[in-house]
């Protein structure tokens, strides 16, 4: 029996070994979150934070036009936002591979399907097989034939949600190319984008209808090459990958795996698959859409050039909370382009959701006033005074009508006021938090009384994909007047308390992604440690409040698991916002309050952790690693007792050596002193 046993523990100390020596891009399961209602992702062929998307169109679909579970295959398209709601965006360029005359009559029924980071591919039922990567803006298809009569059918009106608007296009030879027009996310807003697309075999053009083309082949393999512009048919052209098929994967597995490499992680095996896969998600927006000569268009649709490279395809509202904290730490050269370039929509007209005329698919740009403070106070330039009068002009469109709202904009609003502080308008900064404190009024008006029959009910008194349980504790600015408000630091305990022991907490949607975190500037901070490994790695109990259905079929599983349906019924990764949920509290980190460089502590999900930095690395290590050592025992940065359970930015970046004792009990000193808190301060 000893020696069974001393063989299986010498096995998994193997493969945790063997799982530490491999490449991060080999960690990657593409597939997450790719079935049914569990992330709205797919596993397209993409490159990091790159326009070109090359992915099947499947039916049903899902909102990424993917669903892992479907068997038949309408074909593939080039574009899409990974993770968000309102049925998506992009799936333009409908390519249909076909056997026969007819692509009608040719039915792509799934056989094996492979991907990885920058490359897809699958084969068919009738002996189609086909494989696609990007590198850049551009992508490289490959399509190989059974010996018959054989074609594609390229659909240009195809967009997912059925946006599509305009197009134009010219055939010449064997190359078509022109432009797209259609609608962005949840119905607002129009995109335009420009392509060129050209066979790498002799093509016949068969008759076609107002927007679809059909082109005949007589090569049993053929390569198509396709490139994409936010500026023109030329810059698309000049973006057209001339590389041999297997070079260019090469080259966008390269570029992956030097982008997830900025985070190192060992420890366990499984999990190590899990992390690598979510951090995945979390660089595939907004896209870099100038051209190398600094060439692009703005959302006002005028041609710009800028010396730095320039990002669009934002969703800003769910992962300015995550994502974006946790790009500002993994990618500050890239950051500040992201930075520079979501100040600049305020010169081109910016509004909360897409304009009509975007360079690219987006979403929308709410709370960017936030994002923007946040930025600078870790250190990234922002121009304030180039858009100070288009900020005032948005703080005052924000809506207090309804009870979320009234906070989310109480949050802006307070942001607009340290903006102003920043620009030494104290007058005005003044007023402005004062009017941020009126968080007040609203939450003891709808929040403060927890005994009203509708507290649990989802969208009660008008409110967004939340229950005013959830909501409640939407004060990110002030958490210590909230506590004020809620009776005092034992009552407010005694309230938190009560929201995850009767699992009224929904990490399926994100008004209440913080609360788990909200332990941390009481005298339980090690309560926050426990509530940040549950919902990272444990079993848990969740309701699906998105359709009112609690106490009926519960979830009972782990959130984040490494297969298609991964997540919790109903719940969308949002643009890598729960994805960047997870990677940060894998890494022991967690934002105490986006608009302040500030990120309290807790025990990472692996033995040791490597963030990049800016200077130098952050080594975290965890000293009796283990899954049921979840508390902080004790912690050392860089070779001192840290007394504290939080980091700045810049001390993150800066680097070091950062060591965490982890105990199975609590510290229950760990924590107390030298808290950081959020508070108004009105003097």
């Amino acid at each position: 029996m000893r020696k069974y046993l001393a063989i299986i523990i010498s096995f998994a100390c193997l493969t945790q070994t063997y799982a530490q020596q491999i490449s991060a891009v080999e960690q990657v399961n593409v597939f997450v979150g790719s079935s049914g209602d569990h992330g709205q992702m797919s596993p397209s062929a993409s490159y990091p934070f790159g326009m070109l998307s090359i992915g099947p169109q499947t039916y049903p679909n899902g909102h990424t036009g993917y669903e892992n579970r479907a068997k038949l295959f309408l074909g593939f398209t080039h574009n899409r936002v990974e993770g968000v709601g309102c049925k998506g965006s992009g799936g333009n360029i409908l390519i249909k591979p076909f056997i026969g005359n007819d692509a009608k009559q040719c039915e792509l029924i799934k056989g094996v399907e492979k991907a990885g980071p920058g490359y897809y591919s699958i084969s068919f039922a009738n002996g189609i097989n086909t494989e696609f990567t990007v590198a850049g803006k551009a992508g490289v298809e490959h399509y190989h034939f059974p010996a018959k009569e054989h074609g594609f059918m390229i659909d240009l009106s195809h967009a997912l949600s059925n946006r599509f608007k305009a197009e134009r296009h010219a055939i010449a030879g064997n190359s078509v190319s022109g432009w797209i027009e259609a609608g962005t996310t949840c119905q607002i807003g129009t995109y335009k984008v420009y392509y060129y697309l050209s066979f790498g075999s002799a093509v016949k053009w068969g008759d076609t209808s107002a927007h679809v083309l059909n082109a005949m082949v007589g090569d049993d393999d053929v390569t198509v090459r396709i490139a994409f512009s936010s500026v023109s048919v030329a810059y698309a052209k000049a973006a057209i990958n001339a590389k041999a098929f297997e070079t260019v994967k090469a080259e966008s597995r390269n570029a992956w795996d030097k982008e997830l490499s900025r985070i190192k992680v060992s420890g366990d095996a499984k999990e190590a698959r899990l992390f690598y896969s979510m951090l995945y998600r979390t660089i595939q927006s907004p896209y870099e859409i100038s051209e190398p000569d600094g060439a692009y268009r703005s959302t006002n649709g005028t041609l710009q050039h800028s010396a730095s490279p320039v990002y669009n395809g934002w969703a800003i509202w769910d992962n300015y909370r995550t994502q974006l904290p946790l790009l500002s730490l993994m990618q500050p050269a890239r950051y500040q382009g992201m930075m520079t370039s979501l100040a600049n929509l305020y010169k081109a007209g910016k509004k909360d959701y897409a304009t009509p005329t975007e360079p690219s698919n987006t979403v929308r740009t709410e709370h960017a006033i936030v994002v923007l403070l946040d930025a600078y106070r870790k250190g990234y330039a922002v121009d304030f005074k180039g858009i100070r009068d288009s900020l005032l002009s948005e703080a005052g469109r924000l809506d207090f009508s309804h009870p979320d709202k009234a906070l989310e904009s109480s949050y802006d609003t307070w942001a607009m006021a340290q903006i102003l502080d920043v620009l030494k308008e104290d007058s005005l900064s003044k007023g402005y938090l004062r009017k941020a404190n009126e968080w007040r009024n609203y939450w003891v008006k709808d929040f403060k009384d927890l005994t009203k029959n509708d507290v649990d009910k989802m969208e009660a008194r008008g409110m967004y994909q939340g229950t005013i349980w959830q909501y409640r504790w939407f004060v990110p600015f002030d958490n210590k007047g909230l506590m004020e408000l809620c009776g005092g630091e034992n009552a407010y305990i005694k309230q938190l308390d009560k929201f995850f022991k009767n699992d009224l907490y929904n990490h399926a949607n994100e008004p209440d992604i913080q609360a788990p975190y909200m332990y941390n500037f009481t005298q339980q901070p090690w309560k926050s440690q426990n509530m940040i490994r549950k919902y990272a790695q444990d079993t848990v109990v969740q309701y699906y409040f998105n359709d009112n259905s609690k106490g009926i079929d519960p979830f009972v599983d782990r959130i984040y698991t490494n297969r298609p349906d991964t997540y919790i019924r109903t719940m969308d990764d949002d643009a890598g916002a729960m994805s960047g949920w997870y990677v940060l509290a894998a890494c022991g980190l967690s934002p105490a309050c986006v608009g302040w460089p500030v990120y309290y502590l807790h025990v990472p999900l692996f033995k040791t952790v490597s963030l990049a930095g800016k200077y130098k690395p952050l080594n975290i290590s965890v000293v009796n690693y283990g899954y049921s050592n979840r508390y902080i025992g004790s912690v050392m940065f860089n070779g001192k007792v840290l007394n504290r359970n939080w980091l700045t930015q810049q001390e993150i970046l800066t680097g070091g050596s950062l060591v965490i004792t982890a105990s199975t009990q609590p510290n229950q000193s760990f924590g107390i002193a030298n808290q950081w808190v959020s508070a108004i301060d009105l003097k």
